[in-house]
């Protein structure tokens, strides 16, 4: 079996892609040598990995399994052949939306402290490329069931409705939460945080469009393709002039989380966490002094509380200090 390291790549990139020329863009190649190697690898395993026709690309049960081995083998193994040098940063993954206010604060402190720098960037895949090696820890919203993953939840946030200015929607100041459910969505299917099960069978929206990142789901919206929900913290940003935000009053709060290996890790994630906590924490007194009592209860985000929620872990005091987990299904 002669099987090459670039067929493998080329494979990863696609099943990661699941379409042909971003994989190609992705790899560097032509479109034509990116289908060659699929195709030679298939030849060389003896088994089909993929299922092709002209509007998409899908993995075979075998396929699935492959890529399961190979999305945590394969960065593995780039980081042995090209080891990283003393004093290499410590990396910080989102997939959209990175927070504002106490995680400039943590990164500045932890530098400071540790004299380790912190690298922050996107990474357009469900768990932000944490789960492949690329990333230490990831910033990610949800709820979130991984294999060999640790989950913890910082806090929750206030959820509101993205519609387009050209949307008889978007004149209105609030939209409750099974309203919604009689609109179409639009859909980030690799980093969004909709789950649809959070209405009733009965009154469930239906998918306007499916979208692979926030940038197209945001012009999705924009163009009035459907209503977007999204934390309420990107409709503070203004980010478009063409989308407005609704406030959802009812809506079911977003758990943002810190996720990371559960074994192999870096040896100073606990310490990023304790420090994100005490931040997290540090904020919400703060608002809380300076509007009165119940202000967290009103506040767009709410820290999470001490005790083990489910598909969460509790956080590590100090470095090294064991953590407990719990876990749901996964919301899809």
């Amino acid at each position: 079996m002669n099987i090459k390291l670039h067929h493998l790549r080329g494979f990863l990139a696609l099943a990661d892609e699941k379409h042909f020329t971003r994989a190609a863009k992705r790899m560097n190649v032509s479109q034509p040598t990116l289908s060659r190697n699929i195709r030679r690898l298939e030849e060389l395993l003896g088994t089909r990995l993929l299922e092709r026709t002209t509007r998409q690309v899908a993995l075979t049960a075998t396929g699935s399994r492959l890529y399961d081995q190979l999305r945590i083998l394969i960065p593995q193994l780039e980081s042995a052949l090209h080891p990283a040098p003393d004093g290499a940063a410590f990396r910080l993954s989102f997939a959209w939306g990175f927070p504002t206010g106490w995680p400039q604060e943590v990164i500045a402190g932890f530098e400071e402290e540790t004299g380790l720098a912190v690298h922050v960037h996107r990474h357009d895949a469900t768990l932000a490329g944490v789960d492949c090696g690329a990333a230490d820890l990831a910033i990610l919203r949800g709820r979130t069931d991984a294999p060999r993953m640790e989950v913890v939840t910082l806090l929750h946030e206030r959820q509101v409705a993205a519609v387009s200015t050209l949307s008889e929607l978007a004149e209105r100041e609030e939209i409750r939460w099974q309203e919604i459910g009689h609109q179409k969505l639009v859909v980030n299917e690799v980093s969004g945080t909709t789950n649809l099960t959070e209405w009733p069978a009965d009154c469930r929206p239906g998918v306007a469009i499916v979208c692979r990142n926030f940038d197209e789901w945001l012009e999705a919206v924009a163009s009035n393709k459907g209503v977007g929900v999204a934390p309420e913290f990107i409709g503070r940003r203004h980010i478009h002039s063409f989308v407005s935000f609704i406030a959802i009053p009812d809506a079911p709060r977003v758990p943002l989380n810190l996720v990371y290996p559960r074994l192999g890790g870096h040896p100073l994630i606990p310490r990023f966490i304790a420090m994100a906590r005490a931040a997290v924490g540090a904020s919400a007194a703060g608002r809380g002094a300076s509007t009165g009592a119940g202000a967290g209860a009103d506040a767009g985000t709410r820290p999470a509380a001490a005790p083990v929620t489910p598909g969460t872990t509790a956080t590590p005091a100090t470095p090294g200090t064991a953590t407990t987990t719990a876990r749901t299904a996964n919301p899809g």
